[in-house]
């Protein structure tokens, strides 16, 4: 106990809180994901035209491998395959692999920011797309991003005249007891031909999703996000709104 030159009685002065460093993150993570999708959605199109109808669910597995090369700059690779009885398949792996999606890239943490840029190669119906993606991220509550997706055609020199999706959203994300709700919003503009219409606002989308953890690397999750597409940018929708569901595991390590 002690006095102040006032005479006011006082405690023993408290000391300074000891601020614990973050670690490290692990040189290697990454995740595995085994997912059942009512629709196969790539920026907007219904890939296998599924419309209102959630009958033919797909398989879509998917392995991404993290190299942590220091607090705020990764190096990943990764997979992901769409597996459905709706075609006959000349895939090596399987008659019922239809697509499988290879990519590598890189991500920068600066303060609340973070770039990703990855490159992609899209395998499917005898025929490879390369893809080139880059996304700014910033870690706010809702979570905005900006992305731009550019489409190399087939083999191709890179036409980002008529290969090019801009997208725009939030993903706001909050506790409920254990579990972690979501709630992604997208928007996009295509330019001329990447979905086989005119160039434009080319879908909006909202979501809600859930992930309950079972243990400390694994856990179940589950979504639905209602597309609104247009017509005259994506043609080959069967319908200009439809509702995907989405429900699986996804283990980290």
């Amino acid at each position: 106990m002690m006095l102040t030159a006032g005479g006011i009685e006082a405690g023993t002065p408290a000391k300074a809180p000891v601020v614990e460093p973050t670690p490290p993150p692990p040189l290697i993570s990454g995740t595995l994901s085994l997912l059942m999708d009512s629709h196969f959605v790539s920026y907007g199109q219904d890939v296998w035209g599924a419309g209102q109808s959630w009958e033919d669910p797909l398989f879509h597995p998917s392995l991404s491998i993290n190299f942590n090369l220091s607090s705020n700059f990764t190096f990943f690779v990764g997979a992901w395959f769409d597996i459905n009885d709706n075609n006959e398949s000349n895939s090596t792996l399987g008659n019922r692999v239809q697509e499988t999606d290879v990519w590598a890239g890189i991500s920068y943490s600066l303060d609340k920011l973070k770039f990703t840029l990855i490159n992609q190669y899209w395998n499917y119906g005898g025929n490879t797309e390369k893809i080139i993606d880059f996304r700014i991220d910033y870690a706010a509550p809702l979570n905005p991003y900006l992305l731009l997706h550019g489409r190399f055609d087939r083999g191709a020199a890179v036409n980002f005249g008529e290969g090019l999706v801009v997208q725009v959203g939030i993903s706001p994300t909050t506790e409920l007891g254990p579990l972690t709700l979501s709630m992604p919003i997208a928007l996009s503009y295509d330019t001329y031909d990447y979905h086989g219409g005119q160039a434009g606002f080319g879908f909006a989308s909202i979501g809600l999703g859930a992930t309950l953890p079972l243990s400390k690397h694994v856990a179940l999750t589950a979504s639905l996000d209602y597309f609104y597409t247009n017509d005259n940018v994506i043609v080959t929708n069967p319908d200009e709104g439809f509702i995907r569901g989405r429900a699986g595991v996804v283990i980290t390590f």
